[in-house]
């Protein structure tokens, strides 16, 4: 039985389908960080088209964690009621809704403020990246209540989950590697301590929303010599299982600019969920250039993940499932509007 299109019921959590649209960066957003209707078309689009989860894109916990001044942010109240007109719209038409809590910590762009981060590095000298002010402890313990007040304020608007940014050389990413994190103090130096606050951010988020689904975005590997890896992956995901986090998304690469790639295939990057998955016993989300049902197919039925996401993909076509299920003859899983082109 093909399991792409099939519900997935687990851990209290429900989905239509085990299609996933991942965070993705729009850059679409005003100074003020609000939603737009840019968003409001974006994201209706592939909640019309079928998709089962979306995630939205990462949103700045604050103003200073913004990747970009065109960023979204959840760290004000005004932010929320457009939030909440986002997932309306998107549940009006069957998808269940996610949001990406971020801090881009020293990989933020913005004029307007220094970025931080755990270590005063910067993530390149070239193309405006500025020199990071290394958090204190009790600026740390600040940029927690940063995200639990976010977290907060996207269970008010009605987020069904949420998705704590850990990957991509951000800040929690950044606290993870020993490349980026050279702290002296008990948030530095061996593995126990590089994952400590990620952690406790996390707890945090789960003793403020209660039942409400926690995902956890990691780069399995950061693909440098003497960087975060698998192994350490897998271990971040068993205390971050043994906490209550309900999934690992898990994706790859982006706190160096020295990293070294693979090739960019197909699944280039999904048999790291496979590996957490099975080391662990965490459902995972895999990613990595999935751009056909086959494909998504054939890592379901192969134990590498719980659901697939399709980044790419969806950006190219909105009505991807609705192509799935054609393929699959199960055309009562089209928006009736649209038979007559399928």
């Amino acid at each position: 039985m093909s399991l792409l299109l099939t519900p997935y019921e687990e851990n209290g959590m429900s989905l239509k389908n085990r299609v996933v649209m991942p965070p993705m960066c729009m850059y679409k957003a005003e100074s003020n960080a609000r939603i737009t209707p840019f968003h409001l078309v974006h994201y209706a689009a592939r909640a019309m088209g079928g998709v089962g989860l979306i995630i939205v894109e990462a949103s700045a916990v604050e103003a200073r964690g913004r990747i970009s001044e065109n960023d979204l942010g959840i760290w004000d109240d005004e932010h929320v009621s457009g939030h909440q007109q986002l997932i309306h719209l998107c549940q009006t038409y069957g998808a269940k809704m996610g949001i990406q809590l971020a801090h881009a910590g020293r990989k933020s762009l913005c004029a307007s403020s220094t970025p931080v981060a755990p270590s005063a590095i910067a993530f390149s000298d070239t193309h405006g990246y500025k020199l990071p002010h290394e958090l204190t402890l009790e600026e740390m313990q600040s940029v927690k209540k940063h995200f639990v007040q976010a977290a907060l304020r996207a269970t008010y608007a009605g987020y069904e989950f949420l998705e704590l940014h850990a990957a991509h050389g951000y800040l929690l990413c950044e606290f993870l590697s020993p490349l980026s994190n050279q702290r002296t103090d008990q948030y530095g130096g061996s593995l126990e301590n590089r994952c400590a606050f990620v952690i406790e951010v996390a707890q945090a988020i789960l003793d403020a929303t209660n039942d409400v689904p926690l995902f956890v975005r990691l780069s399995a590997d950061e693909w440098m010599e003497n960087g975060w890896n698998i192994e350490e992956s897998i271990y971040l995901s068993k205390k971050l299982q043994s906490i209550g986090v309900a999934m690992i998304h898990v994706s790859a690469g982006g706190n160096s600019v020295a990293q070294k790639m693979p090739e960019l295939v197909p699944l280039y990057q999904a048999a790291y969920a496979k590996v957490i998955r099975e080391s662990v016993g965490i459902p995972t989300i895999a990613v990595g250039l999935i751009t056909t049902a086959e494909e998504g197919e054939k890592l379901l039925q192969g134990g590498f993940c719980d659901l697939v996401a399709y980044g790419r993909e969806l950006l190219r076509n909105p009505n991807f499932v609705f192509y799935a299920a054609q393929a699959e003859g199960k055309k009562a899983l089209i928006e009736p509007a649209y038979l007559r082109a399928f």
